[in-house]
């Protein structure tokens, strides 16, 4: 046997997949090399630590829930206000904020076919793309302090094409191009109460996305940390796609 199948077959026997190991004997060419790139991207060791994660009970140590310190904003004097303003204008200001945003999703439950981004809602008696209202927000703000606010937009497997053709089709609308970036949303193996990784219907693996708590290793993956770093940036902003009032 091929040494790099049989570093994969160890593998699928050490965290009891065998049921992989028999379909990859009975799949022919190029399914066969697709599944193999499917099970070498996989970390088994973290999805079966996920998996007994399941298993556990939960033990809440604590049985009180306080808040954490936090400001009142309309508690503030005039004072505080215009104190956490000027913080917050001055790193603006600076070049060193950055928005990202989570729009890996779907609009279906909005009725909507295609990213949810692009879904548009009635504002004012016009009709306004998701996108478009978070672009408006961002060139206000760049007109308002003289800057050009770096924008990183998760996508996932699904719309990556679909949302980047959108910001095309738009010409961005009217924002600099260089100044935003595509990144995907990472993906899991989907795992059965068995704790077997699910197969589809034609013997490849099924994934899924990894959530909005993925997106810091998505963000590390795809270079958008590098390209952070680049730019200087200290503070990052993350908030969802269809949460327009931010």
């Amino acid at each position: 046997m091929d040494k790099k199948i049989q570093d994969v077959v160890d593998v699928l026997k050490e965290y009891n997949q065998e049921h992989i190991i028999n379909l990859l004997n009975k799949l022919e060419e190029p399914k066969k090399q697709e599944l193999l790139e499917q099970i070498n991207k996989i970390d088994f060791h973290q999805i079966m630590e996920l998996y007994d994660n399941t298993k556990k009970e939960i033990e809440i140590k604590e049985n009180i829930i306080e808040s954490i310190p936090y400001y009142d904003k309309e508690k503030l004097t005039k004072e505080q206000k215009n104190e956490f303003d000027t913080i917050g204008e001055e790193i603006i200001k600076s070049g060193k904020y950055a928005v990202v945003t989570m729009a890996g999703g779907q609009g279906t439950r909005l009725g909507h076919t295609g990213p949810k981004g692009t879904f548009k809602l009635d504002v004012y008696g016009k009709g306004k793309y998701l996108f478009e209202i978070l672009i408006e927000n961002l060139k206000e703000a760049n007109k308002k302090y003289d800057t050009v606010i770096p924008w990183y937009i998760m996508t996932s497997k699904e719309n990556n094409s679909a949302t980047v053709n959108f910001f095309e089709e738009h010409k961005y609308f009217g924002y600099p191009k260089g100044y935003i970036q595509f990144f995907k949303q990472g993906e899991l193996p989907m795992v059965g109460e068995d704790g077997k990784v699910l197969l589809d219907e034609e013997g490849m693996i099924k994934f899924a996305s990894d959530g909005h708590g993925g997106v810091f290793s998505s963000m590390l993956r795809d270079g958008v940390i590098y390209d952070m770093k680049a730019r200087k940036i200290k503070w990052v902003f993350i908030g969802a796609v269809d949460n327009v009032l931010v």
